[in-house]
C-alpha cells in the first residue's frame, strides 16, 4: 500500500543481556536500529498512518511486537512462537562466530563466503518473518530483514 505514512518511528529493544554478545554481535543490532530509523515500511492494516514505536522483546519463549504510538500508548500486540525462527537463529549465530574468526585469522575469501551466506540466512528471515506477520503488520522485505537481525540479538540475550 504506497499510500500509507504509517512506519516505525523508533524501535525499542526489551530485555537485558544475561551474557556477553560479541562487538560484532552489538555492532550488526546496532545497525539494523539505525537502518530501520532511516527507511522503514511497518504498519499496522487497521492503523496505516501511524507512526510506531516497536518494543520489540522475547517473553516465554515468544517474540512480541508491542506496537505503541508516538504517546507510547498501546495500539496492538502481535505475539509470534519462536519455533520457526530457531533453526536460523542458530544458524545465524554460528554464521556470527565463523566470521568473527575468519577476521581474526584475516581469511578474505573465508569472510567473503561466510558474508553471503549471512545474506541468505537474513533473506529466509525475513520471508519468514513476512509470513508470520501477514494480516497482522504489514512490512517490506528490507525491513523485515533488519527485524530478523535483531531478534537474533535479543535471542542471543536470553
Amino acid at each position: 500500500m504506497a499510500d500509507a505514512k504509517g512506519r516505525l518511528a523508533r524501535v525499542v529493544l526489551g530485555g537485558g543481556a544475561l551474557h556477553r554478545v560479541s562487538s560484532l554481535q552489538q555492532a550488526d543490532q546496532e545497525q539494523a536500529v539505525r537502518d530501520l530509523a532511516q527507511e522503514n515500511e511497518f504498519y499496522l492494516p487497521d492503523h496505516p498512518d501511524m507512526q510506531i514505536v516497536l518494543h520489540l522483546s522475547i517473553q516465554e519463549g515468544r517474540l512480541v511486537l508491542d506496537a505503541r504510538d508516538e504517546n507510547e500508548q498501546p495500539v496492538q500486540a502481535v505475539l509470534l512462537a519462536l519455533g520457526p525462527f530457531k533453526m536460523l537463529i542458530r544458524d545465524y549465530r554460528m554464521l556470527l562466530d565463523s566470521y568473527a574468526g575468519a577476521i581474526a585469522e584475516g581469511r578474505e575469501a573465508r569472510i567473503q563466503a561466510i558474508d553471503m551466506g549471512r545474506r541468505g540466512l537474513h533473506n529466509e528471515g525475513a520471508e519468514l518473518m513476512m509470513k508470520r506477520l501477514e494480516g497482522k503488520v504489514v512490512i517490506d522485505f528490507s525491513t523485515a530483514r533488519r527485524l530478523f537481525t535483531l531478534v537474533c540479538a535479543l535471542h542471543q540475550k536470553l
